[in-house]
């Protein structure tokens, strides 16, 4: 009976160390934002550690997320998103992604910064729109709000001042969104795209968004405003 009870402890034991080792829930979450200080990467480059998931009807985040040869790959369903456990302000944020499926569409996918608790499909938060095409729009999500948005209905966007900077399809993208106080500020590829400004969030958890687009990750991080 010992014996037995022991052998029990050593496999619940080994299952929690495989649970932590895998990243998900492996930082302690935080909603008090911190200013980057110096160049902080969110993406290690070999699983999920500080990172946390939101997926309509509690889906498996292991079926829509995972990270293979440094690169983090989305299926894009079912809707949802990726999100930091740490809040931030104040910052340059930096994701280098591209679309995977070409046909039948490119599809969708977004930049979530300033994301507001509690976690649901979806959050209050504001969008760097990742859709293909419409890289550099911006969304104001589930009430937050702006100067450039006002009167508008919530699934309107904010729309960039020029024609899209992407690259074609299956080609790396840059995507910069720069948070600085109240206002935020999109760039695609070394291109200024867009501006809101007397946002009525300045701080928040920063996310990924699955929705319908099949995309990769190699680069997420963080860098003081400059």
């Amino acid at each position: 009976m010992k014996k037995n009870l022991g052998f029990e402890i050593v496999a619940v034991a080994a299952i929690v160390l495989a649970f932590l080792s895998s990243g998900i829930g492996a930082t302690e979450e935080t909603g008090r934002p911190i200013v980057p200080a110096g160049h902080v990467e969110l993406f290690n480059g070999k699983d999920f550690t500080g990172w946390t998931f939101c997926l309509r009807s509690n889906a498996n985040p292991a079926l829509t997320w995972t990270v293979t040869n440094g690169v983090i790959h989305c299926t894009g369903k079912p809707n949802g998103y990726l999100r930091t456990q740490q809040a931030y302000r104040d910052y340059q944020l930096t994701v280098e992604w591209r679309f995977v499926t070409v046909a039948p569409k490119a599809d969708n996918t977004g930049i979530f910064v300033h994301m507001q608790l509690p976690d649901q499909v979806w959050p209050m938060c504001i969008q760097n729109q990742g859709k293909s095409g419409r890289q550099g729009d911006l969304f104001l999500m589930e009430g937050a709000e702006s100067k450039e948005h006002k009167g508008m209905d919530k699934n309107t966007p904010v729309p960039m001042h020029d024609k899209s900077n992407e690259k074609p399809v299956g080609e790396w993208d840059t995507n910069v969104t720069v948070c600085a106080g109240n206002s935020v500020k999109a760039c695609i590829n070394g291109k200024f795209m867009n501006e809101t400004t007397e946002c009525t969030i300045s701080s928040g958890f920063v996310g990924i968004q699955s929705e319908g687009g099949e995309i990769e990750i190699r680069k997420v991080f963080l860098e003081p405003l400059k």
